[in-house]
């Protein structure tokens, strides 16, 4: 339908003949044509709200009563005449609208006449709830977050950890109920359904503010919070990390519609590693200490003691013994009992079954031992040099000479040792003093 209806007409007349110009600028800007609500009509509720507080709860019941109406068209463009005074009207306004248990009751609303009936009826209960949100918000905060201020001395900024912990769900829930409307450029092909998205996104960056300085004050509370409060903050901010996606979509959403880029907020993605390191102080609040990456000594030496094969940093492994210092102490003080392997038997001559190196052929160089040389008898006593090797040559003449054993040779037969007397023949030869 183009133009306003002969329904339209018959409305504005009644409410005009009763005199009552608020319920008449109601119906001029709820009429069947498929345009936004224009402008003169909207400022002329919202100077009502500001001028006379009696006529507030009478322009709330004139828009549910057109939000009951049939046609798609006039119950989307109720609901965005509320939506307009809501933000743009008095507080009171909305302060009335979330006094009232129910609000828009749009859950099976259908047009089947329209040609966009269809498509347009889900997104007017979509709307709707997101409008029975707002005000809920409302009666829970006891303020819009549209309307507060924001910044570093803003109220989500300078509220305190309880009131922070309450609002933050609340909000959240809000901009979830914004996020529920799911529009895409190829929905948008008439004036109704683009001015409505138009108000959706001025309440998005409003509320998208109000949320970074709700979590940048979490975060500036959270190491000072008790171990429930720290639990309820982690849920925050988890859901915060999962809405920045949603929004990112939204903004793409209105880019993609023409809204200038500079009027579309900026923001990057927060860093896992500020999530881990909530986390790691939760975790140590409830006693659950983080597992260390460093191996303690124990369990390095056991490692080491049963795979010597395996070889850590070995600058890693002096740094971490150095630390571990007192462990490795009390470690050495009770040693741990180790399996040895039994000694290998002495090397024995396969000849005479006697060990290789018999004690006779070694010499005591010791002139004030009393242990005799070899060969000599065991009751003689040596006093010099020149006696121990004339004793030695004596010994060797008066020997019978007798034909020598010889053994079979041997891997096992030891060297001659480099020390036995000279030769008879060769002793008077030598000087014994040289």
């Amino acid at each position: 339908m183009s133009g306003q209806t002969l329904t339209d007409r018959i409305a504005a007349a009644q409410y005009t003949l009763s005199g009552s110009e608020v319920c008449r600028a109601v119906c001029k800007a709820t009429t069947h044509e498929q345009t936004a609500p224009k402008k003169k009509h909207l400022e002329c509720l919202i100077q009502a709200t500001q001028e006379n507080t009696v006529i507030v709860p009478t322009m709330a019941d004139t828009l549910l009563e057109r939000v009951g109406n049939a046609s798609w068209v006039v119950v989307f463009k109720a609901l965005i005449t509320t939506h307009h005074l809501m933000v743009h009207g008095n507080e009171r306004f909305l302060q009335f609208l979330a006094s009232r248990n129910t609000l828009f009751n749009l859950s099976n609303f259908l047009d089947k006449t329209g040609s966009h009936g269809y498509d347009m009826s889900t997104f007017i209960r979509r709307y709707s709830r997101y409008l029975n949100e707002k005000a809920f918000s409302y009666r829970q905060m006891s303020f819009d977050f549209g309307r507060v201020k924001k910044g570093a001395d803003g109220a989500m900024r300078t509220m305190s950890v309880e009131k922070l912990l309450k609002g933050m769900p609340t909000l959240q829930s809000q901009i979830d109920a914004l996020m529920e409307f799911d529009v895409q450029p190829k929905d948008m092909n008439n004036a109704v359904i683009n001015c409505c998205f138009l108000m959706l996104f001025k309440d998005l960056i409003k509320l998208y503010a109000c949320y970074n300085d709700g979590i940048i004050n979490l975060l500036e509370k959270f190491f000072q919070m008790k171990r429930s409060q720290c639990k309820d903050g982690l849920e925050i901010y988890k859901r915060f990390l999962t809405r920045m996606t949603c929004v990112s979509e939204f903004f793409k959403v209105a880019q993609q519609m023409g809204i200038d880029k500079n009027d579309i907020p900026e923001h990057t993605q927060a860093p896992q590693s500020l999530l881990e390191s909530l986390e790691t102080h939760l975790n140590t609040l409830e006693g659950k200490k983080p597992i260390p990456q460093r191996t303690t000594a124990r369990r390095w030496l056991l490692l080491l003691h049963l795979q010597p094969q395996l070889h850590p940093d070995p600058w890693r492994l002096r740094l971490q013994l150095l630390l571990l210092l007192p462990l490795l102490l009390q470690l050495r003080a009770h040693p741990p009992p180790v399996a040895r392997r039994p000694a290998p038997d002495p090397p024995r001559d396969l000849a005479t079954d006697q060990p290789a190196l018999d004690d006779g052929f070694l010499l005591d160089l010791d002139p004030m031992s009393s242990s005799a040389a070899g060969g000599a008898a065991a009751g003689s006593s040596t006093t010099a040099w020149g006696d121990i090797l004339a004793g030695g040559a004596v010994a060797a003449a008066a020997a019978p000479a007798t034909p020598a054993k010889t053994a079979p040779p041997t891997a096992l037969a030891p060297p001659t040792p480099a020390t036995l007397p000279p030769p008879a023949s060769a002793t008077s030869d030598m000087d014994l003093f040289g």
